[in-house]
């Protein structure tokens, strides 16, 4: 009787070891569910589009309560407009180019004005807003395709130079009367952060904005996963859907300038939308695309529109001596081979689908 009571009590023993080892198998296996299911268990997938700065925006967000905020942010870009669009007469920007002098009444002309500063130093002069009267002499304004001589580019260098725009948090005045500003490399990344912080007043945690091909991630998908993006295939007759090279992007935004799609041919001559503000001139050289990641949009806006002027050295150079922000460059070498350069930080990032 005893041994067959030890027995018993053995095989008790066992069930009962094997029952917790199931409930902390069970238990562990929930723990460790993948992200994903636990985001769809717990977060809405919202999707909002529309129309803005000449172009089109894509906002999608995980949100719990599903709340559609398409009618506010539509009502943000358009105030913003009204501030920055040099295509609206009566916006800010557009009385300022017809004035000396403007006190501002909305909140986004002082902090484009100071951020185009910073880069405008970085890039000791590439990425310069004042560049707008060349901009517009070569026919990437609102008045469209025009083709001038020379003279009147050297007549124009002349109210090229940011360092001519005063500035404070109230008002922002020209030095040189005849100076235009021209937000319009780094209107689009602006908008971008404008609307990412919107979003983000309203609790979301988990984001996607996205105007005219620049965009800023939070968080992750509702996969779990962080945010993906194609960069296009850098070819003048590229199929827009042609993607060269896919960038996850961890809490960053992303802005991408090229010069192999925006450009026009007057009498047989190819002319780039990339004004030199240092010649007046269309740039000349190998770089087809630069694509930069940093912690706001405005931000990589304005440098990746810098580097497209300053070329693929002097643009490896600046990251390498200032940092914080990645880089992607895709140019043509010496011999017409297709390259590309990626920053360190980027590599961990970065895939190519075709590989």
């Amino acid at each position: 009787m005893s041994m067959r009571s030890n027995a018993n009590k053995n095989i008790i023993y066992s069930l009962i070891l094997l029952l917790l080892v199931a409930v902390v198998y069970l238990y562990r296996q929930n723990q460790q569910k993948p992200a994903e299911e636990i985001l769809e268990q717990t977060i809405g997938r919202v999707s909002i589009s529309g129309s803005t700065m000449g172009t089109t925006y894509r906002v999608v967000y995980m949100d719990a309560q599903e709340r559609d905020f398409k009618k506010e942010v539509d009502s943000l870009l358009l105030v913003f407009n009204q501030s920055l669009s040099t295509y609206i007469p009566e916006s800010e920007i557009s009385r300022f180019n017809n004035a000396d002098t403007l006190v501002f009444d909305l909140p986004y002309f002082y902090p484009v004005l100071q951020a185009s500063k910073e880069i405008y130093q970085k890039t000791e002069g590439a990425f310069d807003p004042t560049v707008g009267p060349l901009v517009n002499l070569w026919g990437f304004g609102p008045g469209g395709p025009q083709l001038k001589d020379s003279v009147n580019i050297q007549n124009m260098l002349s109210l090229v130079d940011y360092n001519s725009i005063v500035f404070d948090s109230n008002r922002v005045i020209k030095r040189k009367p005849g100076m235009y500003l021209d937000f319009s490399a780094v209107a689009k990344g602006y908008g971008v952060d404008v609307v990412a912080e919107y979003l983000a007043s309203k609790g979301i945690e988990n984001m996607l904005v996205e105007i005219g091909g620049e965009l800023s991630a939070k968080g992750v998908n509702e996969r779990g996963e962080l945010w993906k993006v194609g960069i296009n295939r850098p070819e003048e007759l590229g199929n827009a859907d042609d993607i060269f090279s896919i960038i996850a992007l961890d809490n960053q935004a992303m802005a991408t300038s090229g010069n192999y799609r925006n450009y026009y041919e007057a009498d047989g001559i190819k002319i780039s939308h990339t004004i030199n503000p240092a010649t007046g001139r269309p740039v000349k050289h190998g770089l087809l695309s630069a694509t930069v990641l940093a912690a706001n949009c405005m931000k990589a806006d304005a440098l990746a529109t810098g580097m497209m002027v300053m070329g693929v050295e002097k643009s490896i150079a600046l990251q390498q001596k200032e940092g914080g922000f990645e880089l992607f460059l895709i140019y043509n070498d010496e011999q017409g081979q297709l390259k590309t350069f990626a920053s360190e930080g980027l590599i961990p990032f970065l895939s190519f689908p075709h590989d």
